[in-house]
């Protein structure tokens, strides 16, 4: 499925200049992407959707003769149900409880599941109206009929004279499919888990630890996946106890290589991944390193993709190497160690470690509310590229917060065989001093209020003996 959204759309939290002023119309880009996939014979694979402010009858109609065949309702099914458009769905203080988590200001929530019932019906009839003046009997026979529009002869105002909507309105010629119409095969019956999940079915029966070596290409996409979900179908967030199944590959990973890894389970990749290396990660252990013999500086090559990391919860990455953009994206609870990251790193981040042994792009830490980050900012140039909104930057200085990052160095070299690490270990009172410590605010607050309720506790338990 592509998803052309358009700019008309945004939550309520969005900035008012971004949703005025960024981005382009669903008309344009649903024309180009309809036209672009009929003349390249994809279409026919390919489901298409639309949004960003379609609100009647009428929206859906020429969606439909634009080329998608489906159609995103946001804005306007949130009116149903009472939003009154305060644009206040950041701050926890919605008026009539629809973007709240505060109980009393949820009980004012006035919507029903009728409501949209009975909104949807409305806009299926409009449909159904415009349809049979158009003369057709479904959506099917009415997606990709661009013909079917023009533009309004009548129009006199002075900027809409001279506009040419002949190549948004183009149809291209041929017998190619101008709607999905095939299902797209995902070849899961080739999937390298199933190769495996016979080897390691003894470890996951009883406990007994198995090691086994594979080659892997970047077309194994999600490998270790199935196996995971094996494992927790068994044993559930529990796993198995560590180091259970241990896989080692050599070559180029697929996308979401280990994703949502689980407890137990230890992947070893010698080579490189592609993006989302070890999304939803759930306990596992993933380790990349370069390949045996090579001779480039480790730190300095690109050994994963983007996105590494998205929403896990718990376990352990270790990376020999530099990654893409939005690393730890939305961890909750996964340590990481890493030698550079690229732009919008530890964005969202609610909870687990970070450390980052070089370049760390811009925008480090955005909406990150949880969690530590140890940067090692050789350069001092760290606290440009952080997003200061929500974090605060200091020295790593308390004894806890030093054994905790020479730990997690002592694995990273024990792991990968990183040369960076191995120098700052080797240099540790020399090189501590260039380590920063990112300290989300709303994480401060949160431990102080805990140490305050636990200092409290101990006083009563004291007092009353």
């Amino acid at each position: 499925m592509v998803l052309i959204s358009g700019y008309d759309g945004g939550t309520g939290a969005s900035p008012l200049s971004s949703i005025k002023h960024a981005g382009a119309p669903w008309e344009l880009g649903l024309a180009e992407t309809q036209q672009t996939l009929v003349l390249n014979h994809l279409r026919g694979q390919v489901r298409l959707q639309t949004d960003g402010q379609i609100k009647t009858g009428r929206d859906v109609v020429v969606a439909a003769l634009l080329g998608a065949e489906e159609y995103g309702f946001a804005t306007t099914a949130l009116v149903v149900l009472g939003c009154v458009m305060m644009r206040k769905c950041h701050s926890n203080t919605c008026p009539v409880g629809v973007a709240t988590q505060d109980p009393c200001l949820r009980k004012l929530f006035a919507g029903s599941p009728d409501h949209l019932v009975n909104f949807f019906t409305f806009i299926a009839s409009e449909v159904r109206e415009i349809m049979a003046e158009l003369g057709f009997r479904t959506i099917d026979e009415m997606i990709g009929r661009s013909d079917c529009l023009e533009m309004n002869q009548a129009i006199t105002f002075w900027k809409a004279q001279g506009l040419d909507f002949s190549r948004i309105l183009y149809r291209p010629p041929g017998d190619s499919p101008v709607r999905c119409v095939t299902k797209q095969d995902h070849e899961l019956d080739c999937a390298m888990d199933l190769e495996l999940i016979p080897k390691v079915k003894a470890a996951m029966e009883t406990s007994k630890p198995v090691s086994l070596e594979h080659s892997i290409r970047n077309v194994n996409r999600t490998v270790g996946t199935m196996i995971a979900g094996q494992v927790a179908k068994k044993y559930g967030h529990k796993g198995l106890p560590e180091d259970t199944i241990t896989m080692r590959f050599t070559g180029s990973a697929g996308q979401s290589f280990g994703a949502w890894c689980a407890r137990g389970m230890t992947l070893i990749l010698e080579g490189e991944s592609n993006d989302f290396l070890g999304k939803g990660l759930s306990g596992g252990k993933i380790i990349v390193k370069p390949f045996a013999g090579a001779t480039y500086a480790s730190e300095s090559n690109i050994i994963a993709g983007n996105v590494l990391l998205y929403g896990a919860t718990c376990g352990e990455v270790y990376l020999n190497g530099a990654v893409g953009e939005r690393f730890a994206i939305r961890n909750s609870g996964a340590t990481a160690v890493v030698e550079g990251i690229g732009d919008h790193g530890c964005e969202y981040m609610t909870g687990g470690r970070v450390v980052v042994l070089g370049h760390t792009g811009v925008n480090f830490g955005a909406g990150m509310s949880g969690g530590l980050a140890y940067i090692y900012d050789e350069h001092r140039i760290f606290d440009a590229r952080c997003n200061l909104d929500m974090v605060d930057l200091e020295l790593v200085v308390s004894e806890a917060d030093q054994a905790e990052l020479r730990g997690l160095l002592e694995k990273h070299v024990r792991y990968t065989g990183s040369l960076k690490a191995k120098r700052i270990l080797e240099n540790w009172e020399d090189q501590l001093p260039y380590f920063i410590k990112v300290f989300p605010m709303e994480y401060r607050r949160v431990m102080g209020q805990m140490m305050r309720e636990d200092e409290a506790t101990e006083r009563a338990e004291v007092i009353h003996g």
